[in-house]
C-alpha cells in the first residue's frame, strides 16, 4: 500500500509539517530508514538518529522541537507510539483475512466450525470441538478433541491446544504455544522412584488473551488453569497447573510461574521472574526482570531481587553490595591495625 503524509495524517489525527505529498510503502526504524518509508520518534534516546533518518516521514510528538536541519517529513501527534500502533492496526485491518477450509486438513465430523473460518493445510481439529466464527486456524496446528474456541480468535502455525481447553474471544496465539499439557505433578517413592499424578482438569484462556510463541501452559490436576481477560503472555513462558493469572496482566519472556500460584489484576512481570508455588500476588504489581518471589506479594508495590523485596528497597542495598569488597578491605585494615 502506498500513502501519502496527508492521508497517514488523517488516519491518526496528526498534523503535516512538511511536504504533505511525500509517500511511503514501507516501514523502518528511524536509524536505518530509507527513502519511501515511514517511522517513528517516541524514546528520546533515538532523537539524535531524526538527523540522519533517509525514511522520508517520521511520526513525532507535537512538542519534539528539532535542533538541526531535517530532511524527513513530520507528522505531529499527541502521543507518537500509540499513533504508530493505531496506524499498523489501520494496515493490518486491510489485509486480506484468510477464509476457507484446506484440502490437505483433517476435522472430525462431531465438530462443529462457524461462519467465515479458515484451517490451514496439515492442521487437524479433533473430536466434538466448537469453533467460533472468523477463526484462523493456520497451517500444521493441532486442535484436541472437546476444545472450544471463541470467535475471531487467531491460532498460529504449529500451536497445540489440547484436549477440553477453552480458549476465548479475540485471542492470539502465536506459533509454537502449547495450552492443555500435563502438569508437572510426581509424588516420590519409597524405592526413589517417582509416580505420575493424573492430570484431570483442563485450562480456560477467556478473551483477548495473547500467547507468545513457545510458552506453554499446563492443565489443572483438578479444575483450570485460568488466564483471565486481556492477560499478555511474551515468548517462552511457563505456567504451571492450576496458575490464575488476573485481568490485564503482562508476563515477558522466560518467566516461570509455578503450581498454584494466583496473580492479580493489571500487573506487570520482568522476564527472567520466577514465581513460587501456592503463594498470591496482589493487583498492580510490578515485578523486575530476574526477581525471584518466594512469598505472598501485596496489592500496589514494585519489587525485585532473590528473593524478592521492595525496589526501592533492592536498590539501597545493591549501592552497598557493590561497595562491599572495599568495606571488607576497610573492616581487615582496622583490625589489623
Amino acid at each position: 500500500m502506498i500513502f501519502t503524509a496527508l492521508q497517514i495524517a488523517d488516519i491518526i489525527g496528526g498534523e503535516v509539517d512538511g511536504d504533505p505529498s511525500v509517500k511511503v510503502s514501507k516501514l523502518s526504524k528511524i536509524e536505518n530508514g530509507k527513502k519511501g518509508s515511514l517511522t517513528f520518534l517516541a524514546n528520546p534516546k533515538y532523537i539524535p538518529f531524526i538527523y540522519s533518518t533517509n525514511a522520508s516521514i517520521t511520526i513525532v510528538n507535537e512538542t519534539f522541537v528539532p535542533e538541526q536541519n531535517i530532511t524527513t517529513t513530520l507528522i505531529r501527534v499527541k502521543d507518537a507510539y500509540n499513533s504508530f500502533s493505531q496506524l499498523l492496526d489501520y494496515y493490518e485491518e486491510r489485509i486480506e483475512i484468510p477464509v476457507g477450509i484446506s484440502s490437505l486438513s483433517e476435522i472430525h465430523q462431531t465438530s462443529k466450525l462457524g461462519k467465515k473460518c479458515y484451517v490451514g493445510s496439515f492442521s487437524i481439529v479433533g473430536k466434538n470441538c466448537v469453533i467460533g466464527d472468523n477463526v484462523q486456524i493456520h497451517p500444521q496446528s493441532f486442535i484436541s478433541d472437546n476444545v472450544n474456541i471463541g470467535s475471531n480468535t487467531i491460532i498460529k502455525e504449529g500451536v497445540k491446544i489440547l484436549h477440553n481447553s477453552v480458549i476465548g474471544k479475540f485471542c492470539v496465539l502465536h506459533p509454537g504455544a502449547v495450552i492443555g499439557s500435563d502438569g508437572f505433578g510426581f509424588i516420590p517413592q519409597k524405592d526413589g522412584s517417582f509416580k505420575k499424578v493424573p492430570q484431570t482438569g483442563n485450562v480456560v484462556l477467556k478473551d483477548f488473551v495473547d500467547v507468545g510463541s513457545n510458552t506453554t501452559i499446563d492443565k489443572a490436576t483438578l479444575g483450570s488453569t485460568i488466564i483471565e481477560n486481556g492477560v499478555k503472555i511474551d515468548n517462552l513462558v511457563q505456567i504451571a497447573h492450576n496458575v490464575i493469572v488476573g485481568n490485564n496482566t503482562a508476563i515477558a519472556a522466560q518467566t516461570g510461574i509455578a503450581g498454584s500460584a494466583k496473580i492479580g489484576k493489571n500487573c506487570m512481570i520482568g522476564g527472567q521472574v520466577g514465581v513460587a508455588g501456592h503463594i498470591s500476588i496482589g493487583d498492580n504489581v510490578r515485578i523486575q526482570g530476574q526477581t525471584g518471589v518466594t512469598s505472598n506479594i501485596k496489592n500496589n508495590i514494585s519489587i525485585q531481587g532473590t528473593p524478592a523485596m521492595k525496589y526501592k528497597d533492592y536498590s539501597k542495598s545493591y549501592i552497598y553490595f557493590r561497595k562491599f569488597p572495599d568495606i571488607v578491605k576497610r573492616l581487615e585494615n582496622l583490625e589489623k591495625q
